[in-house]
């Protein structure tokens, strides 16, 4: 599985920004799909997660209510959407695929997107 995220960029605290993760292969179903992220000195760490259905979805507790996730699986890609956006959003994020069950550790994951950047200014 090959993934490549996308949509990173400079926001305004306050705001809004979708980001997308497309996948290669005729499985992308199989497959949960996570996202985490990385500021700059500090560990990855989890941001959210998807089942292959789609049927369940797992937040950390730092975005919760403010982050959401979806998934097309006729379009091989998920989309988490972040709103209300903090300075301490401020990260490289990345997705990853896993077969099931979701999990928040990142070595649990078997594959990486090439991560996108996320700069919230204050």
């Amino acid at each position: 599985v090959q993934l490549q995220a996308f949509g990173g960029g400079l926001v305004q605290a306050g705001g809004s920004l979708g980001l997308s993760c497309a996948a290669s292969g005729r499985t992308f179903s199989s497959y949960a799909m996570g996202w985490f992220r990385q500021a700059p000195g500090k560990e990855r760490e989890f941001v959210v997660a998807i089942t292959g259905s789609g049927g369940r979805t797992d937040y950390a507790d730092s975005v919760k209510g403010r982050f959401t996730i979806s998934r097309d699986n006729t379009k091989n890609t998920v989309y988490p959407q972040m709103n209300s956006l903090k300075p301490e959003d401020t990260a490289v994020y990345y997705c990853a695929a896993k077969r099931w069950p979701i999990t928040v550790l990142p070595y649990d994951y078997d594959y990486w997107g090439q991560g996108t950047e996320v700069t919230v200014s204050s």
